[in-house]
């Protein structure tokens, strides 16, 4: 479907079947993308880029660096893959019929579904749990979560509407708060002491990681930017810009408190205004909730093209709510972290296909796109490239599976080796060496 709606007001519409509003510009998008890049979770993460490797912290200057790097590397990422969602239209799932085919990408939905929902019930419990270390535990973790979870369902009621919210309002107001909390925090010379580069490789994976979990919803967004000039652009600068200073401010916090994650926001909520200013946070974390919920929304209508995307936000916020609620989410992260390891590579087949070799000519993203079962395969071999190069710990059976099959192999890591581009780079080659036999018919033809 190529016909847009440019109508400031316009919202997204209940099916894929409707036309497409294009609303958002470069500040919108840029807003969005810098409220998604500060994180109540960033600032406790933080620890995962100084000290990814355990006992070797890097030194502050290492560990800034490298959030810098994997910052631009991984938001290029996102960026890129919000670029094709602004030319067509179509959110992130469904442009995955172009990729693989249109039964073919309900294997990538799933997985995409069953990750944001883990990931809605994480930002739940933060806010929760980060509401809780303002005010005690005279109000139950119960009562913040359902809070939470209903302020998020009716953000994705109107999700158009809510970004143009953060963008005239929330972003000010967070913007304000880090600036005030940094001034805070660095002025009473919190120290990270020694430290080397020696984890510098395996920092800025972590760093990637953070930002290219965000690839499998960029074009949710992108869809209703009016260029994808502004769709990248608010990309890369909007979230690389937040998350360095995320992560900073971060390290700060825990040098306060002797690195102990438990305690990181400690610091700012006994900062002068810290309870005011640290509110501001806590609030703005529903856009990632909503975020979260909202892409699983759109990922689901890949499946169900003409369900009413307002009832299947009001189930998952509902459903995302109750695991919030019942299970132990912090056991989930290791899981999201071997799910998220999916889309690296994938994406890197995604951008040789569509930029490289024509794709964009030819981007199939009906209902019947045909099966294009040859794009599997360098997924899957970029998939297991990360996996052999990884060395930062998830699950201990997991871990072991792949140790096994580098001592098989023969592989031994190198100190600069970095998972995610290996990942991208071999599911990249691995695309165009695929192409070959089929440019080279076309040209005998």
């Amino acid at each position: 479907m190529t016909a847009v709606v440019d109508d400031a007001h316009a919202e997204v519409p209940l099916t894929l079947d409707e036309e497409v509003p294009k609303t958002l510009g470069l500040l919108d998008q840029g807003a969005f993308w810098a409220n998604l890049g500060v994180s109540l979770l960033g600032f406790s993460g933080a620890l995962f880029l100084l000290d990814p490797l355990g006992g070797r912290p890097l030194t502050f200057t290492a560990a800034v660096l490298a959030a810098v790097v994997g910052s631009l590397v991984g938001t290029a990422m996102v960026g890129l893959a919000a670029i094709p969602g602004a030319r067509t239209g179509r959110p992130a799932m469904v442009l995955l019929r172009g990729l693989f085919g249109a039964r073919l990408s309900y294997v990538p939905t799933v997985l995409n579904i069953v990750q944001m929902l883990g990931w809605g019930a994480f930002e739940l419990w933060v806010i929760a749990q980060g509401a809780q270390a303002m005010s005690g535990t005279a109000v139950p973790y119960a009562v913040w979560a359902v809070a939470a979870g209903a302020l998020t369902i009716a953000l994705t009621i109107r999700p158009l509407g809510a970004l143009r919210l953060l963008r005239r309002y929330v972003t000010a107001g967070v913007v304000v708060a880090m600036i005030w909390l940094s001034v805070a925090l660095f002025t009473r010379g919190p120290s990270v002491g020694g430290g080397s580069w020696d984890a510098f490789a395996p920092a800025v994976d972590y760093v990637i990681a953070l930002s290219v979990s965000w690839v499998p919803m960029a074009a949710d967004y992108a869809r209703h930017s009016r260029s994808s000039g502004a769709a990248f652009t608010g990309v890369v600068a909007g979230y690389t810009i937040a998350q360095v200073a995320c992560l900073a401010l971060g390290i700060a916090a825990l040098a306060l408190v002797g690195n102990d994650p438990d305690k990181v926001w400690d610091p700012f909520v006994a900062a002068p205004l810290g309870l005011l200013f640290f509110g501001v946070l806590v609030l703005r974390e529903a856009d990632q909730s909503f975020a979260n919920v909202y892409s699983t929304t759109v990922s689901i209508q890949n499946l169900a093209p003409r369900w009413d995307r307002r009832v299947i936000s009001v189930v998952i916020g509902v459903l995302t709510t109750l695991i919030a609620l019942l299970a132990d989410v912090n056991s989930y992260g290791a899981f999201l972290t071997v799910i998220g390891a999916v889309f690296v590579p994938m994406f890197a087949v995604l951008v040789v296909d569509y930029f490289l070799l024509g794709g964009a000519a030819r981007w199939n993203t009906a209902e019947d796109a045909p099966s294009r079962w040859s794009m599997v395969v360098p997924w899957i071999l970029g998939f297991a490239a990360y996996w052999i190069v990884a060395v930062t710990p998830t699950v201990a059976w997991w871990d072991g599976l792949w140790a096994d099959v580098r001592d098989a192999v023969g592989f031994v890591h190198q100190p600069w080796m970095n998972a995610a581009l290996a990942a991208f780079l071999v599911a990249a080659l691995a695309t165009a060496a695929l192409s070959v036999p089929g440019r080279l018919a076309r040209r005998r033809a």
